[in-house]
């Protein structure tokens, strides 16, 4: 196994993203001097011929895929042609010319949502492909299940080391507060923020407030996938996550005892749930010597704080 230096030239394809951004901020703070990237507007991922020309010309040693079309449940409800067929470009384009310009090492980086919609919980890396999806994000999840088979495939016939790892729901600096199109816990943080600015007495929120969900800091992701890149090399796919979860009313009170403590919080059970529990088995990721640092407490509060310094 090729070993990860901090003179590697190392490849994040998705920088300026949640948790590409994350990446950047973590090897800077190590010290890799030759970390690359590109816009959207300088390199469209689902172009094969512009990734392939992109990847000849840069010449990468390692990549962290971790560029995709993402959202919450009305953006996956509403908008599923986009979420399949971007997030299965831009998996095939840049894994096709990782092993073309022989990269040493690639991590693809998928979701939870690959697992099954009654999926045993916790979900062991073992459950995947063992039941229905979960409708609300099928197109999405079909993509990201195709991104880490793709992954093997290459690893099977041509023998390239490409890794995945499946992380839990993700939150922190430059994640999507927008209501249209977040996650759960930023669109929780920009709700309750407007109704202090507008001093609106209730929040309501989709839903019964009763499905259980896990959450991982975006800078602990961005640890894991380093300390993957230079300590595995399998072709099963790893959970990165907590290990521990808690009901979205749960959550919702702890974001309002940070945002706005007086909100009434109000559910709106017409509205669908998702998944009743997403809680990853993350065993194994710590059998490899990696766990999180980061509580969740501690972490609401540190991305309310950016939210408060970058809003628009």
């Amino acid at each position: 196994m090729d070993e990860l230096t901090t003179s590697a030239r190392i490849f994040i394809a998705g920088h300026t993203g949640l948790v590409g951004s994350a990446l950047v901020r973590r090897l800077e703070d190590e010290g890799f001097d030759s970390v690359l990237t590109a816009t959207r507007d300088q390199l469209d991922l689902r172009d094969q011929a512009a990734v392939n020309y992109w990847f000849k010309a840069n010449r990468p040693e390692f990549v962290l895929l971790v560029a995709g079309t993402v959202g919450g449940i009305l953006a996956n409800s509403t908008r599923p042609a986009e979420f399949i067929y971007d997030n299965m470009m831009i998996h095939a384009t840049v894994v096709h010319a990782a092993h073309l310009y022989d990269v040493k090492r690639l991590l693809y980086l998928g979701s939870s949502c690959i697992y099954p919609r009654e999926c045993p919980q916790p979900m062991r890396e073992e459950y995947l492909l063992s039941g229905p999806l979960e409708p609300t994000n099928e197109s999405y999840a079909v993509a990201k299940i195709a991104g880490i088979k793709l992954c093997q495939a290459y690893r099977e016939q041509y023998g390239c080391d490409f890794i995945s790892a499946m992380p839990t729901n993700l939150y922190g600096p430059n994640d999507n507060f927008d209501l249209e199109s977040s996650h759960v816990l930023p669109a929780l943080i920009r709700r309750f923020h407007e109704a202090k600015v507008t001093g609106s007495g209730e929040v309501v929120l989709w839903g019964t407030g009763s499905p259980r969900r896990e959450f991982l800091h975006v800078d602990d992701l961005a640890d894991a996938c380093v300390h993957l890149m230079r300590r595995y090399d399998e072709a099963e796919h790893v959970n990165v996550g907590t290990g521990v979860d808690l009901s979205i009313r749960e959550l919702a009170e702890l974001v309002a005892s940070i945002v706005y403590p007086e909100a009434r919080i109000v559910f709106d059970v017409s509205k669908p749930d998702g998944m009743p529990q997403k809680l990853l088995d993350v065993s194994r990721l710590h059998e490899l010597g990696w766990s999180h640092r980061l509580e969740l407490g501690d972490g609401v509060e540190q991305t309310y704080r950016w939210f408060l310094e970058n809003q628009t």
